[in-house]
């Protein structure tokens, strides 16, 4: 069984005002199957987390360890991390103009896998995938992302989670901007994915309404680049309840206001 882990991973960004701290000693361990939901407020490193698996170049790792069956991801270039079999589906996915999407489709299915697929079988899987996807036939001949709606974008990046068939997925709010019957569509294809690979993933967001449809075995709270708290779906609940006011600092005229 695969297993990805995060060993007290610190991670930093730099800005006009300098050097700033995003990760402050993250551990994680995600099993293939797994599903592991990280949430907490705006500017807590979820996102980070996220790219930094993936090998954005912006953030920068200053110690810690991110493992793959053993092998430093962290050593890998981005493709490289792709085809060891590591996905990420992006909250705001890039257009690629002049693209088409079946081009691009079995142009990344070639690069993961190290060979091109048969047509035929391709062609079958793709079109099987996309009526999954509720998406319409056409959608293939259309520019990658290009003039594509939000929810359309979303479908795409697990259109490409179920054609890759990766070891683990990183999912940046995919949850994010769609509407109820959408929500439900793509979580299909993402329950879909682990159910006939054995997928492990990590479920980023905000909101329950997703964990609704994916349900998460592990939840972790991120708070100011840390995990605060760790538990099962019944943190969620409690977090959709209470909100993360209990992780957060008290002000000073909130504490005397408490004491008077």
């Amino acid at each position: 069984m695969s297993v990805l882990e995060v060993k007290d991973l610190h991670v930093s960004v730099e800005t006009e005002q300098g050097t700033k701290q995003i990760l402050k000693g993250v551990d994680l361990r995600v099993a293939q199957g797994e599903i592991h939901a990280i949430m907490g407020p705006n500017g807590s490193g979820k996102s980070t987390l996220a790219y930094t698996i993936a090998g954005h170049p912006k953030y920068h790792v200053e110690s810690g360890e991110v493992l793959l069956d053993g092998e430093d991801l962290l050593k890998m270039t981005v493709d490289a991390r792709a085809r060891a079999g590591v996905f990420l589906a992006m909250q705001y996915p890039v257009e690629i103009p002049g693209v088409a999407v079946t081009n691009f489709l079995r142009t990344a299915k070639t690069a993961i896998d190290g060979e091109q697929p048969s047509i035929r079988t391709w062609t079958k899987e793709v079109s099987a995938a996309m009526k999954n996807l509720r998406m319409d036939p056409s959608f293939k001949d259309r520019n990658v992302n290009e003039g594509f709606s939000g929810g359309e974008k979303k479908r795409h990046e697990i259109l490409q989670l179920e054609l890759l068939k990766p070891k683990f997925a990183v999912l940046d709010e995919t949850d994010s901007g769609l509407d109820v019957d959408a929500l439900k569509i793509v979580s299909e294809g993402v329950n879909r994915a682990r159910e006939n690979t054995g997928l492990g993933l990590l479920l980023i967001t905000h909101y329950t309404r997703i964990l609704r449809y994916i349900q998460p075995d592990f939840v972790h709270v991120f708070v100011d680049g840390r995990v605060a708290e760790e538990g099962g779906r019944e943190l969620a609940d409690r977090l959709e309840n209470e909100g993360y006011d209990r992780f957060l600092p008290v002000s000073t005229d909130a504490a005397e206001a408490n004491v008077g």
